[in-house]
């Protein structure tokens, strides 16, 4: 399907290409919807068990947090709750507005003629999408640190100092959702109608904050990537050095364990996503702004790009809940606890060394 093959609405709101509705012809997602993959169902089962999922983990982390006395452990503690309630509250802001679709199926145009639902719900897709990507790479950060340089000022992260850091990508986070409300690119209704995100139209603004979503989430990814290597690496120098059998390195070993599952999950879920988007708005470049609406193919294929990375949402829960010490020693019983006060950096210096072992 060409890019002209869509005429938008006649004498309609939908049909302007200045509002959310111009990227999208809403009077034939309507008449479309029964036939797309959309499902009433689907979509409710999908957000109760994404709810669930991380409410269970929510509590298994508030119950592993008070039973923690090591620093480096809670910090990263705090930093998976971080996560965990920003999935949550994603799941549950977004639901709140596309379930009531699926079984109403109102029309845009009457219920948000203004746009302000249109504009949240794309807030908050923007908003509760980039921040688990920003907070994997800030965890993968702090583990490199802890890792790598663990007598350093700066690998030694307070809890308060820990929710800070939160707080602040939470923060950044906010202006970029906030980008399009204040002019740089806009919201618009995506296909089946049932949604809003950004705009893949070849506009100078909306190229832009494509771009800057689509870019920044790739980094952050390639970031955690990074951090994640060289943390597996020396922990794997390390596990297997003579002078590290006594080393406790369990605690380290499930944090990375962990680690790296978010790390797999999020990229499996929104590398597909963040390419097609910087792959759309780059090959419309030389329309210079004259494509007014997105072929019927592009928006089904965001549509199945958007749910896979919806998934990110429901599968980072359980990779906490999976993959920790207690579970993973009922499946493999060899795992257990090496009680040591000896720190997981393989160079110490010689007379600290011997310190510690005669202590």
């Amino acid at each position: 399907m060409g890019w002209g093959d869509m005429e938008p609405p006649n004498g309609s709101a939908a049909g302007r290409a200045d509002t959310c509705f111009g990227a999208f012809n809403a009077s034939d997602g309507r008449s479309n919807v029964q036939n797309s993959i959309t499902s009433p169902w689907f979509s409710t089962a999908f957000g109760l068990i994404g709810l669930c999922s991380n409410l269970f983990a929510l509590c298994v982390l508030l119950s592993s947090s008070r039973k923690l006395s090591s620093r480096a452990r809670s910090s990263f503690l705090v930093f998976l709750c971080g996560l965990v309630v920003t999935d949550f509250m994603g799941l549950l802001v977004t639901a709140s507005v596309i379930i009531p679709y699926h079984f109403i199926k109102f029309s845009w145009a009457k219920v948000d003629p203004d746009c302000h639902l249109c504009n949240f719900l794309g807030f908050s897709m923007v908003f509760f999408g980039q921040c688990p990507l920003l907070l994997g790479a800030t965890m993968a950060g702090e583990r490199f640190f802890g890792i790598n340089h663990p007598f350093s000022r700066s690998a030694s992260v307070s809890k308060r100092r820990a929710w800070s850091i939160v707080g602040l990508v939470w923060g950044f986070s906010c202006l970029l959702g906030l980008l399009p409300v204040l002019g740089l690119g806009r919201y618009t209704l995506q296909y089946p109608g049932s949604w809003c995100f950004l705009t893949l139209l070849p506009d100078t603004g909306n190229v832009v904050f494509c771009l800057l979503f689509a870019l920044l989430g790739i980094f952050s990814v390639l970031l955690s990537f990074i951090f994640n290597t060289v943390s597996v690496v020396t922990l794997c120098r390390v596990y297997h050095d003579r002078e590290s059998v006594q080393r406790r390195r369990d605690s380290e070993v499930e944090m990375m364990v962990q680690l790296v599952g978010i790390m797999i999950i999020a990229t499996i879920c929104w590398m597909p996503l963040l390419i097609f988007i910087v792959q759309t708005v780059l090959q419309q470049l030389p329309a210079s702004g004259q494509i007014q609406l997105l072929p019927l193919e592009t928006q089904k294929m965001l549509l199945i790009y958007i749910r896979m990375a919806t998934w990110n949402q429901i599968l980072d829960p359980w990779v906490y809940i999976l993959f920790r010490r207690a579970v993973l020693q009922r499946v493999y019983p060899s795992l257990r606890p090496r009680p040591s006060i000896l720190s997981l950096y393989p160079v110490l210096n010689s007379s600290l060394r011997r310190k510690f072992t005669a202590d």
